[in-house]
């Protein structure tokens, strides 16, 4: 264990990360999503294209009155009707501008651009490949450890099977919490998100009980 970082410089680096991200794109990062979005990469890139379509808001708003217009009517090649009875007196409210204050919803930021959660993806493979090249301990192997193979199986199978198994649980958790450990734990619990620390609770809570069981009742 001395060829890993210190408890504190790691905490440190993933401090200066999700400061850093946060302060630079204003959006949370986190693996999950990451994951999600890129293996729908077809879905999101339509997204996308769709979003670059109506970036001017002057042209969206543009295309939505003559969208509106050609449905119901109401445009210059419309059908002429009578006019309104108060049509005068009382102009309509969408032809009044509101004007910007503290009480005006802002709009969530739009997911970050696809490539970069595939870049995010291919970076903590590569980074986790340079430092265990550099430290010497890369290493092809095709079991969990001497931990795995003592208390929960040493069957090749049935570690292939429990662990797919596993995998399947975590995913689904993640979607159900709307986040995993990175986007709840760095990115959410900074930020003091209820809905995070709740959920870092029972991540962190979880982990405890399961690793007490292994350990001391199994």
């Amino acid at each position: 264990m001395s060829n890993y970082w210190p408890w504190w410089a790691g905490a440190a680096g993933l401090a200066l990360i999700t400061i850093n991200y946060a302060l630079t794109t204003d959006r949370s990062f986190g693996v999950s999503s990451a994951w999600d979005r890129v293996l729908h990469w077809r879905r999101e890139r339509r997204l996308e294209r769709m979003d670059e379509e109506f970036t001017d808001e002057r042209a969206l708003a543009d295309a939505l009155a003559a969208a509106t217009a050609e449905h119901f009517g109401t445009g210059p090649a419309g059908p002429a009707g009578p006019p309104a009875p108060y049509e005068a007196s009382q102009p309509l409210e969408t032809d009044v501008e509101p004007t910007v204050g503290e009480d005006t919803p802002v709009t969530a930021p739009s997911p970050a651009p696809l490539v970069t959660q595939a870049a995010l993806l291919v970076s903590i493979f590569t980074g986790g490949l340079i430092a265990a090249i550099t430290s010497g301990r890369f290493h092809l192997r095709f079991d969990m450890g001497p931990g795995f193979r003592n208390v929960v199986t040493a069957h090749p199978i049935t570690m292939v099977a429990l662990l797919f198994v596993g995998g399947v649980l975590v995913g689904f958790g993640t979607r159900l919490a709307g986040g995993c450990s990175s986007g709840h734990g760095l990115n959410g619990c900074g930020r003091l998100r209820p809905v995070s620390l709740v959920a870092t609770a029972v991540f962190f809570g979880t982990a405890v009980a399961v690793s007490f069981l292994l350990w001391k009742v199994i």
